[in-house]
């Protein structure tokens, strides 16, 4: 076991209906497109597919998909959509759990390598993607880039939403590279807000491309978006591809 923290059924079963936006065509649409043209003709494996936001779309383009996810709950709501023969699930963390063949294309959305609290494994889901590529096979991760350009000096807390529903925040611990999120949700209209935090180990696109030499994987490219934006120093989040190398040295 990892020290992810798990997601409990409370937080599964409305998981879907508060990230409704990164479900809309204009979001998932250009990641589903990278995605696909990675695998190819092969089997795409998920690592933390969660409720399968992106893992059942990009089965139902036709792309063969397995997933890896330690929550129980969240696999269940998944289930909800398409069932077992279609889309396996196996329940474990990312960073050891093996399931059976080879695969053309890992990934890893919407920042979940954040969830490996610790840099040995992180490191660990690095060599558990190489363990289940194919050569020539690719390992893709879709992680913010840490905001800390936004602290001034004494400052430990970045604002990342502020809306009428919403009110979200990040604090650091710059020593551990440990974030902690913290959401307050309005439930209703009597004024109540419903609070809730993640801790999460934040990382470095250089820290992650060392990651990827451990567990011999090749950065191929980075870009700032599904659509391929070029990645520079003002990018909020990346995109990376680390290739398994088709003929090892």
């Amino acid at each position: 076991m990892t020290s992810s923290e798990r997601w409990t059924r409370a937080t599964a079963d409305r998981y879907d209906a508060e990230e409704a936006e990164l479900s809309s065509a204009a979001v998932l649409g250009p990641t589903l497109a990278f995605l696909t043209e990675l695998a190819g003709d092969g089997r795409a494996l998920e690592f933390a597919i969660g409720t399968g936001r992106v893992g059942v779309p990009l089965r139902e383009r036709g792309v063969p998909v397995v997933g890896i996810e330690l929550s129980e709950h969240m696999a269940a709501v998944l289930r909800r959509k398409i069932d077992e023969h279609t889309l396996p699930v196996a329940i474990g963390d990312m960073a050891t759990t093996v399931v059976p063949g080879r695969f053309t294309l890992v990934y890893l959305v919407y920042n979940t390598i954040t969830n490996l609290l610790t840099q040995d494994e992180q490191v660990e889901c690095f060599r558990n993607a190489a363990r289940h590529l194919a050569p020539g096979g690719r390992f893709v991760i879709e992680l913010g880039v840490p905001p800390l350009r936004f602290l001034p000096p004494g400052q430990v807390a970045v604002p990342f939403d502020v809306s009428e529903r919403h009110l979200g925040f990040d604090t650091f611990d710059l020593v551990e590279q440990i974030l902690v999120s913290h959401h307050f949700t309005r439930d209703g209209d009597d004024g109540s807000y419903r609070r809730d935090n993640s801790r999460h180990r934040y990382a470095w696109p250089a820290e992650l491309d060392l990651m990827a030499r451990i567990a011999g994987l090749e950065l191929e490219r980075r870009v700032a978006d599904w659509d391929g934006t070029r990645f520079d120093q003002d990018s909020a989040k990346h995109i990376s591809v680390w290739r398994k190398p088709a003929h090892p040295e």
